[in-house]
């Protein structure tokens, strides 16, 4: 059983920052990448932003520049750093990875249940 957990989500003004944390635990080999994910209401989900397991990263356009995507890979732990954020980044925040439970098996992607982010005044 693999379970991501993800926290740090709430309401803040447009302008403000939010930290979004995803922990993995389980019966885990090795995590490949890890990603955040969003979803607006009324859109398809997004990839907001990725990190492979050698530190490289890659962003959305729409929040290159405002947005850090990090991970401790010891404590198998995803970070995603939000500043100036605006009222379009609200949206429900999904982390998800690649992972591994046996050195066998194949990775396969798992999914955390959601944290809201809203930007608001």
């Amino acid at each position: 059983q693999v379970q991501l957990v993800e926290s740090g989500g709430g309401l803040v003004q447009p302008g403000g920052s939010l930290r979004l944390a995803c922990a993995a635990s389980g019966s885990i080999f090795s995590i490949n990448a890890m990603g955040w994910y969003r979803q607006a209401p009324g859109k398809q989900r997004e990839l907001v932003a990725g990190i492979n397991r050698f530190g490289s990263t890659n962003y959305a356009d729409s929040v290159k520049g405002r947005f850090t995507i990090s991970r401790d890979s010891a404590k198998n732990t995803a970070f995603l750093q939000m500043n100036s954020l605006k009222p379009e980044d609200t949206a429900v925040y999904y982390c998800n990875a690649g992972i591994k439970t046996d050195w066998r098996t194949e990775s396969r992607d798992y999914w955390g249940q959601g944290t809201q982010v809203t930007v608001s005044s």
